[in-house]
């Protein structure tokens, strides 16, 4: 602390010193420093976020930042409108670090510490990141050689139980469920993957999947034509024929046919089992539909991690969300419009 005070006195004696025209050009050298901390969008604005209006006009600046007036409703807005970064007190350099540490996939905790944010902080950034994640994954389709099948994740009320009554009796950590077999306290993962590193997942049902219930994952999402491997499950028989796909099928008690496999998928079934386990220490289930983007995103695509950083700042940056902090602990605790 005295370092720094003495540190402090002999810039402070320095600025004295200066003339008031070199005094007034290095506070606007340390103004222009703090502006360039803060969030800069590259978003292009194409229309009004309030009423998708094309014409508005340049508005003045605040706190260095362009304004626009929309000529039709008359709301004024800025780039970072229906972005992450609307109404954001921090700067662009604590972003970055954040999502440095999303995709080392450290824990919330952790995180806090590290970007010196708090918990519910922590915990409201990276549901709006994994919900802008959502909207890149939704675009993905898969061709070549893809491998589909599904895994099971045990039902999870884990979080914050105030204004919630569960529907089971509480269990510990580590205690198996109470009913055997695929149950409705299993919750099925529908998966596709290719062999380039693209990946499809998202919660479908729960217990043993219907062909309704792959179809709301994998259907429009495999491309015509492609090599479409499974297990032997009857229902990728009509999913495979309804989708024009040419179908390899995987013979029960068989670990391949011919040069085909699904260890590819099964290895993608264990990474995501155990980041959910290991590093996350289990998620809510109503949080797993953002957790299948962030291991497709971090665990599965064949980028490195410091092109993964850039990519996604880049996308949230560029690309609309308006996920709310309200909002998002009041998600269904099972995210199935079919299931209370």
């Amino acid at each position: 602390m005295k370092n720094k005070t003495t540190e402090l006195d002999i810039i402070l004696q320095l600025f004295n010193s200066l003339s008031n025209d070199d005094k007034k050009s290095f506070i606007k050298e340390i103004k222009n420093k703090e502006t360039s901390n803060k969030v800069s969008i590259k978003k292009e604005i194409k229309y009004c976020p309030h009423c998708k209006s094309t014409k508005f006009v340049k508005n003045g600046k605040s706190s260095n930042t362009q304004r626009f007036l929309c000529r039709d409703c008359n709301k004024t807005f800025t780039t970072t409108n229906n972005t992450i970064f609307f109404s954001v007190k921090k700067d662009i350099k604590t972003w970055k670090l954040y999502i440095h540490c999303m995709i080392e996939k450290y824990s919330l905790r952790k995180t806090a510490k590290i970007c010196n944010i708090s918990l519910p902080t922590a915990f409201a950034w990276r549901h709006k990141i994994l919900d802008a994640l959502q909207i890149m994954m939704s675009e993905v389709e898969l061709n070549g050689i893809v491998e589909a099948d599904e895994t099971f994740i045990p039902l999870s009320f884990k979080g914050n139980h105030k204004n919630f009554k569960l529907p089971r009796l509480a269990k510990k950590r580590g205690t198996p469920a109470t009913k055997r077999g695929l149950s409705r306290e299993q919750v099925c993962v529908s998966c596709g993957i290719n062999l380039n590193c693209l990946s499809i997942a998202k919660v479908s049902n729960l217990g043993k999947p219907k062909l309704k219930d792959l179809e709301k994952v994998l259907n429009g999402k495999i491309i015509k034509d492609s090599m479409f491997v499974t297990d032997s499950f009857r229902a990728y028989l009509k999913l495979a024929k309804d989708m024009e796909l040419s179908h390899i099928r995987i013979p029960r008690n068989k670990y391949k046919a011919g040069t085909f496999n699904i260890q590819t998928i099964n290895s993608y079934h264990s990474r995501l089992k155990a980041m959910i386990t290991y590093n996350f220490k289990g998620v809510s289930t109503k949080y797993l539909n953002n957790y299948l983007v962030y291991h497709n995103f971090v665990n599965f695509a064949k980028d490195n991690k410091n092109d993964k950083e850039i990519i996604l700042f880049d996308f949230i940056q560029e690309n609309d969300c308006i996920s709310k902090s309200i909002n998002i602990a009041n998600r269904p605790n099972i995210p199935l419009p079919d299931v209370a």
